[in-house]
């Protein structure tokens, strides 16, 4: 029998139906559509950000998941308070620090500014008309001021995260969990482990918020189940997952929204075409206005 400890080191804190019902962005009148998009940037901007950062996608997919719990429920972060952008990049600083692959504060806020930058980004939330070919290096520039400025920034963020969080930053990707049972039914393959991967992956953008409300276990069940009939490969013809302790009712509900992800990410692109996604307090406040002016003409 495995130890409680032993059960416990695979499971994560999940959000309870009282905090995914409300949060404190929609407790200060944020819409949930704009939330939601807001929260779809950060997770690529954070994802981006590590990538840069040249961090294992195992810190990038804790990190992604660190600032997803920071807005769930009342008690959590606000966007009409706490800008997207300082809390992925605390959230990446963070992980990176606690992980075998720690980085600088200054490398963090270059990356970030760069990201940023409405000349030199190739994130098309914030760029919608692409990058430039030759952007301006001032447009990316951190200066020493503006980096000491943000320093104390990142800093304060990380230490906001953690009490929100109850110094909880403890995460388990399902990636490693997903090989584990590809290999128990002998069905391990490099194709079908990168397509579990890149499933695993996209459900970190998943505006279900998958890996807060699910354990790591059903959702590499759900990713094994999905990838396996795109790239064709035979499973067990009895309820497999049901080893994996997966019900095929949670097996359903995970594989129909892993399916949805992309349709959702081509939504928020016609969504957002043209504008850029606000990632800082001051952007919300404007797209705020901006819906009010609407509605009332």
């Amino acid at each position: 029998m495995p130890s409680t400890h032993a059960l416990e080191s695979l499971s994560n804190a999940l959000a309870t139906p009282a905090q995914l019902s409300s949060s404190s962005s929609s407790l200060d009148g944020i819409p949930p559509d704009l939330e939601s998009s807001i929260r779809f940037a950060g997770a690529l901007l954070t994802q981006a950000a590590g990538v840069l950062l040249r961090l294992p996608q195992d810190v990038i997919a804790q990190a992604i998941v660190i600032f997803t719990r920071f807005w769930i429920g009342a008690d959590g972060g606000s966007f009409a308070i706490h800008s997207a952008k300082d809390v992925s990049a605390a959230s990446i600083y963070l992980i990176a620090k606690l992980s075998f692959h720690p980085t600088s504060p200054r490398s963090v806020l270059n990356t970030y500014t760069y990201l940023l930058s409405k000349e030199a980004s190739p994130l098309w939330f914030v760029n919608s008309s692409g990058a430039s070919d030759k952007p301006n290096p001032e447009t990316y520039y951190l200066s020493e001021g503006g980096y000491q400025a943000q320093r104390l920034v990142l800093l304060k963020t990380e230490t906001i995260i953690l009490r929100a969080l109850g110094f909880n930053t403890h995460v388990v990707i399902p990636h490693t969990i997903a090989l584990t049972y590809l290999q128990t039914m002998n069905s391990a393959s490099s194709a079908l482990g990168k397509r579990v991967f890149e499933h695993l992956n996209a459900s970190l953008l998943s505006p279900q918020l998958l890996y807060v409300t699910h354990q790591p276990n059903a959702l590499a069940v759900a990713a094994i189940y999905i990838a396996a009939r795109e790239v064709g490969v035979k499973l067990p013809e009895e309820e497999w997952w049901e080893v994996f302790d997966v019900d095929r009712e949670e097996l359903g509900f995970l594989v129909v929204a892993m399916n949805s992800i992309e349709g959702f990410a081509n939504s928020e692109k016609e969504a957002w075409a043209g504008k850029r996604i606000p990632l800082l307090v001051e952007e919300v406040e404007k797209e705020l206005r901006q819906r009010q002016t609407q509605e009332g003409e």
